[in-house]
């Protein structure tokens, strides 16, 4: 014959679990955690990222060449002191107007202020190539050697080396009568003087240019 079990009492002192109330305490202290670890964060990345962005060269410019913003790229660096980051051109900045390399810089480096100046003070000159044969790849801001050679008096190895075209007509603009190609380089004086001065002891020269760069 079934009897019935009675229910045993609840264990003294036990109660049932409730969520915190919005006037619990230990929330607030909760949020005020989670809001602090926010703005610790914050702060962290934004001093992690103490990097600015300065002007570089994209090619390799030579002395007397001129320079634009399109010969240039933005890249971040870090300098250890204000000083350092001084020496450089901010992206943020504009550039002067007319701004020419007083020394050459390559592709990649940095633009140093101390390497820029007015066109006058970089103290070259242009001086304008009939050339004979030149790769078909030369244009503005390539950096070549010019070769002399003739019946007499050709010169060992080349007459100018190293020096960028500052300007390099179209190939269907840049022949004249005699079917040579026309180009400008920048040298400096007394170089344009000791070329003219070879030039004008070659009998019958032949100029051929080679790219460098």
């Amino acid at each position: 014959m079934p009897t019935d079990v009675p229910t045993p009492p609840a264990p003294p002192g036990a109660t049932r679990a409730r969520r915190p109330g919005w006037r619990d305490p230990r929330l607030w202290v909760g949020v005020l955690i989670v809001a602090a670890s926010v703005v610790a964060g914050a702060r962290l990345l934004d001093a992690a990222d103490d990097t600015v962005a300065v002007w570089a060269v994209a090619a390799d410019l030579g002395a007397g060449d001129r320079v634009t913003a399109d010969d240039l790229v933005a890249q971040r660096v870090r300098f250890a002191d204000g000083v350092a980051g001084e020496r450089y051109f901010l992206a943020e900045e504009q550039l002067p107007a007319e701004l020419a390399l007083v020394r050459g810089v390559g592709a990649g480096e940095l633009l140093p202020r101390a390497a820029v100046g007015t066109v006058e003070e970089a103290g070259t000159v242009s001086v304008p190539l009939a050339v004979d044969l030149v790769p078909p790849t030369v244009g503005d801001g390539s950096v070549v050697d010019v070769y002399l050679t003739g019946s007499a008096g050709t010169p060992d190895g080349p007459v100018l080396d190293d020096v960028v075209v500052v300007e390099a007509p179209a190939l269907d603009e840049g022949f004249g009568a005699t079917g040579k190609r026309q180009l400008v380089v920048a040298v400096d004086e007394a170089t344009a003087e000791q070329f003219f001065a070879r030039l004008a002891r070659v009998e019958n020269p032949l100029t051929t240019v080679t790219q460098v760069s």
